[in-house]
């Protein structure tokens, strides 16, 4: 089952910059989920990509996939730009 590496984003309800440097391993949906006919919750029966892991380093969760044989896709982080401005700029 392919699974997908990636560096936690910025939360953007909040300010601060907990947890950026985790690494999150996350499995890819195999199958198709399906809304259920009596209640109308979508869901199906695959476990797998319920299963989130978090690392310390984009090469530890890398050493985890090869180790486990694991298929895996590592999404590298784009670079953060700051915009600066002033808060008189809000008004022009």
């Amino acid at each position: 089952m392919p699974a997908r590496i990636y560096q936690r984003p910025k939360n953007a309800m909040q300010s601060g910059k907990a947890l950026l440097g985790q690494w999150i391993l996350e499995f890819a949906p195999a199958e198709a989920r399906k809304a259920d006919p009596l209640m109308g919750w979508t869901g199906s029966g695959d476990t797998q990509s319920q299963v989130v892991l978090k690392f310390d380093s984009a090469d530890a969760a890398k050493a985890y996939a090869e180790k486990y044989g694991i298929p895996a896709e590592v999404h590298a982080t784009p670079p953060r730009r700051l915009k600066l401005q002033s808060y008189a700029d809000n008004f022009r």
